[in-house]
């Protein structure tokens, strides 16, 4: 099945500066603003258009540089309509097997800003815009739009309740051109609080620049109480600024004063300084012994936002997404210093509704969010299976459900499946009726419809089994080694980017390659780091069962395979195995346990690594609880980031798939004994 480019019945040409850009916008603008036909009809008044430059100085519009953008109404059931001449857009590139058009309940209020000015200024607003905030277009015209994190139109400062990390966040997509999706708390002219769900695309002229960003936004109302604040808030301090004591009496009230010409500078920082420049930029280890130093720090540093900020620039944006749901059970703080200590694992036992049915094995199975998503496997008599199951652990009792999807790949055992941004997976490989493949299939979970849908690919790699897989930035597949149709191991690397609009494979070159291999596993550290261990490995005219781990930074110029040397005392190191789990934890550690392992060990016994240490350690991690007797790697997944659950259990050849163990990485208020939800 040949995957073909979304496409959507456009309006009118939209054009901005009077230049044709690339359709592409038009197709994303329409998926953006398109509500969904369940949804009630809205629409948006109608708006004045305005000019402003840089610094609030009037433009006026020419043709070369014109945003026609009179009126635009959000329709229910019909297109974006523009009574000018309209503007043509041009978006960052979405999945080329399309994009899922995004509902819209209520009107909502666009902003287009100036790229090409300093600062972002704004030169347009619709009538929506004008009716939420309070703000009439003149007043707005000219300014970048923070002012609407000040709750009054004098302030210095964004209020404190204003979430730093979105503002960081927002920035940084600003300064990358990337979108960004997110919520953000702003202020009405008259200070009342409101939610922006806020959405920022950036357009691209012909030169491949971003010449304008369009702000979507949702503003509803926001229940908070502004008398509570975020960070500690200090008077303005003076020229005469105070001593050390002073601003630390609590932990220095007997020490003999000092002048401010001696004492440390740091302290005569203000909060938001401190929090944002300094704080942020440290690890959550490091951030939690300065905790300590003074009650002045310890408020600053028991702070939510601060220790999401500061999780984010240490572990990465993907992995902080992972971990919102965590979060809002046991806060940042919390979470920061249980992933880090490990101090909180633990096993568990329960049971779920439903069934998967027919029985299977070789089946693989990931996490989309904290949804469990199981595709294929190997029925009776060794029939490839083609049908797809889903497990919310978000329900109050979870249960299978099977997903009815109007086309599927053909049925499989032996392959990959593989999480991508947002609810995307992705398919590859595995044994089929007619041997085996080398195709790849992609799923929105979330679609109306869910579809699996056939990505042509230029360039594939052999056919394969029992390969292993893994993405990167959530858009990029990359394959390892596994076994073909002869049963030669194989030992090549292969990337695939399906942000392309024509994806094509390529074999990552490297001048040495680990032992050919089948059964190991392929983590992610560190963004664009990969480590490999183990498996069923070539060695010399036998294959034996591996416990070597190699590494490559798939982020250099010249990506080279290394073997990973291991210090410690002997012995301390998982022994060989295959179809083993490996866990990636957001601090870029790994946890091996489970597999086919060779001689009397325990698959339960679980093995922490950091390869990012200058001389990496293995190390046995003990963790309480009810582990499970078997765990291979194609049947567990780690859901939201926190909660390695290992599907089935055995009762001869018949796999229990109701029956599940869980690690858990961090404490949930809700634990307890109890064997079922």
């Amino acid at each position: 099945m040949q995957p073909r480019p979304f496409s959507a019945a456009l309006p009118a040409p939209i054009k901005i500066r009077g230049r044709n850009i690339s359709p592409t916008w038009q197709q994303n603008l329409i998926s953006i603003f398109l509500p969904h036909p369940t949804q009630p009809r809205t629409h948006a008044e109608e708006g004045e258009s305005g000019c402003g430059g840089a610094g609030g100085r009037p433009r006026m519009f020419d043709d070369a540089g014109a945003v026609a953008v009179k009126r635009m109404r959000l329709w229910e059931e019909d297109e974006v309509e523009v009574e000018e001449e309209g503007m043509e857009v041009d978006a960052e590139p979405g999945w080329p097997w399309g994009t899922p058009a995004a509902g819209l309940s209520r009107a909502a209020a666009i902003v287009v800003a100036d790229a090409a000015e300093p600062d972002f200024p704004v030169i347009y607003v619709n009538a929506a815009f004008e009716s939420a905030t309070g703000y009439r277009a003149h007043e707005v015209l000219g300014r970048n739009c923070r002012f609407l994190q000040f709750r009054d139109p004098r302030a210095q400062r964004r209020h404190p309740l204003v979430d730093p990390m979105v503002v960081s966040e927002i920035r940084r997509c600003l300064n990358e051109g990337i979108e960004f999706h997110g919520e953000l708390l702003n202020f009405r002219k008259d200070g009342a609080p409101l939610y922006n769900r806020l959405s920022l695309i950036p357009m691209h002229g012909d030169d491949g620049y971003v010449t304008h960003v369009i702000g979507i936004q949702l503003f509803s109302e926001a229940n908070i109480d502004l008398s509570s604040v975020s960070y500690p808030v200090y008077k303005q301090q003076t020229n005469n600024r105070p001593s050390i004591q002073d601003l630390n009496s609590a932990s220095h009230e007997h020490a003999p004063k000092v002048q401010s010409a001696d004492h440390c500078g740091i302290l005569q920082l203000s909060d938001e300084v401190l929090a944002h420049n300094i704080l942020s930029r440290l690890s959550p280890r490091d951030v939690a012994s300065i905790g300590s130093v003074c009650t002045r720090m310890h408020e600053l540093t028991k702070n939510d936002h601060l220790r999401k900020m500061v999780c984010q620039n240490a572990w990465g944006r993907d992995a902080t997404v992972k971990l919102e749901m965590s979060t809002k059970m046991v806060g940042w703080g919390r979470l920061a210093r249980e992933l880090t200590t490990l101090e909180a694992a633990s096993w568990r036992k329960f049971t779920v509704g439903g069934r998967v049915e027919p029985s299977r094995c070789n089946f693989s199975a990931c996490a989309v969010g904290n949804r469990l998503v199981l595709f294929g496997g190997e029925g009776v008599n060794m029939q490839p299976m083609d049908d797809t199951f889903v497990l919310n652990m978000e329900a109050a009792r979870p249960e299978w459900r099977r997903v009815k999807v109007s086309a599927s790949p053909p049925g499989r055992w032996g392959h990959t499946l593989s999480w991508l941004n947002g609810s995307w997976l992705v398919v590859f490989g595995g044994c089929g009726q007619q041997g085996l493949l080398n195709d790849v299939f992609v799923l929105d979970l979330d679609a109306q419809q869910p579809t699996w849908r056939e990505v042509a690919s230029e360039g594939p790699p052999l056919p394969r089994s029992w390969h292993s897989s893994c993405t990167l930035d959530g858009s990029k597949l990359v394959v390892s080694g596994g076994c073909t149709e002869s049963g030669v191991l194989l030992s090549d690397t292969f990337l695939l980017d399906l942000t392309k609009e024509k994806p094509a494979w390529r074999e990552i070159p490297t001048s040495w390659s680990p032992p050919s291999r089948l059964g190991h596993t392929m983590s992610v550290y560190g963004t664009t780091k990969l480590l490999m261990f183990g498996g069923l490995a070539k060695s010399g005219s036998l294959r034996l069962r591996s416990s070597d781990a190699y590494t490559m930074d798939v982020g250099e110029d010249s990506p080279q395979w290394r073997q990973l040397a291991t210090t410690g005392f002997p012995n301390v190191g998982p022994p060989p195995r295959l179809d083993h789990v490996a866990v990636s934890l957001p601090c870029g550690r790994i946890i091996i346990f489970g597999g086919s392992i060779a001689g009397l060990h325990s698959p339960a016994q679980l093995f922490l690594v950091d390869p990012a240490e200058e001389k990496p350690t293995w190390r046995i991690l003990n963790v309480p609880g009810k582990p499970p007797k078997f765990a291979w790697g194609h049947s567990t997944c780690v859901v939201g980031g926190t909660r390695v659950l290992v599907l089935g259990g055995h009762t001869g050849e018949e796999w229990i798939l109701n029956e599940l163990h869980e690690l858990c990485l961090a404490s949930r208020p809700d634990d307890d004994d109890d064997d079922r939800y």
